[in-house]
């Protein structure tokens, strides 16, 4: 990872440098003031506060430096991670960025996706502030922010679409342009919860979620065959669950504590650390390979 990230950041560096003075540098390459935190110190450290969240104070006390210098280390390597996208199984060297990418290549593999999402508490708006409502879930009855994510087999394939937690997981997913994916791409399939029960009646032969109970005077029989539908829907999809979990893990994404602007910037950063360690898993083969497509909603 740091022969990876190392290039990127000093490309970043140049740039940044070239912009503010204007020009090109004057001094020769190395002069000028040295970094009291080295790059080589600030991925671990950034690491270790996104795995951990301990507070900036903390490892600044442990590398002897000021806690502005690691505030902003771990600003600039955050930026960096996020911007790595998702690693896919199988395929070494390949990451997905955007939604496009992921559908692009479930359609080229033939992968069956699945939905779903999660939710990471965050610090609610001042009162008095617009916008204060939108962070309170309906779900959990706390100020969350969601996000969409995708995995198979329990593995990371792609985060994304960060919305208020007041915002339906539906909704969510389609303000993220999944839809449209659907339309593009008609033979990529995915299996949702019930939560995503418009997006299934859209689109019946791509999406699939849970039968519709029967009503209460329907015969015994249709209750029984629904129940086993629904498990056998529910058994198909249960690997976006154990991603959830996995997600939960982090620290930061149990509940984050951080600004929430800085959110949109951790989760994706987070999601591709666990999709490197999750992409190594061996791929189980079957006559019909199928991986899945989640919404966490969250952070």
């Amino acid at each position: 990872m740091l022969e990876e990230l190392a290039p990127k950041r000093q490309a970043a560096r140049e740039s940044s440098l070239h912009e503010r003075r204007g020009g090109d540098r004057r001094k020769a390459p190395g002069a000028g003031p040295k970094q009291r935190l080295a790059f080589t110190d600030r991925l671990p450290v950034t690491l270790v506060h996104l795995r951990l969240g301990l507070p900036h104070a903390a490892l600044a006390a442990l590398y002897s430096v000021d806690r502005s210098t690691v505030s902003g280390a771990i600003r600039e390597v955050r930026a960096l991670l996020a911007a790595r996208g998702f690693a896919v199984p199988d395929h070494p060297g390949l990451r997905l960025r955007t939604l496009e990418d992921l559908f692009a290549y479930a359609d080229a593999e033939g992968v069956r996706l699945r939905i779903d999402g999660t939710e990471v508490q965050v610090h609610r708006p001042r009162s008095g502030r617009p916008g204060r409502k939108a962070f309170v879930s309906g779900k959990k009855r706390q100020n969350t922010i969601k996000t969409t994510f995708s995995d198979a087999q329990g593995r990371t394939l792609f985060s994304g679409a960060i919305r208020p937690g007041r915002m339906h997981d539906q909704t969510a997913v389609r303000t993220e342009g999944v839809a449209e994916q659907f339309h593009r791409h008609p033979r990529v399939r995915a299996e949702a919860d019930e939560g995503y029960r418009g997006l299934a009646d859209e689109f019946p032969g791509q999406a699939g979620a849970p039968p519709e109970k029967p009503k209460g005077d329907a015969p015994l029989s249709e209750h029984r065959a629904w129940r086993e539908q629904r498990r056998r829907q529910s058994s198909r999809r249960i690997y976006v669950e154990h991603t959830n979990a996995e997600f939960k893990q982090r620290r930061p994404l149990r509940r984050f504590t951080g600004r929430r602007e800085i959110c949109t910037e951790t989760h994706p950063a987070i999601a591709g650390l666990v999709s490197d360690r999750s992409a190594r898993r061996t791929t189980c083969r079957k006559p019909s390979t199928e991986l899945v497509l989640a919404s966490p909603t969250a952070c």
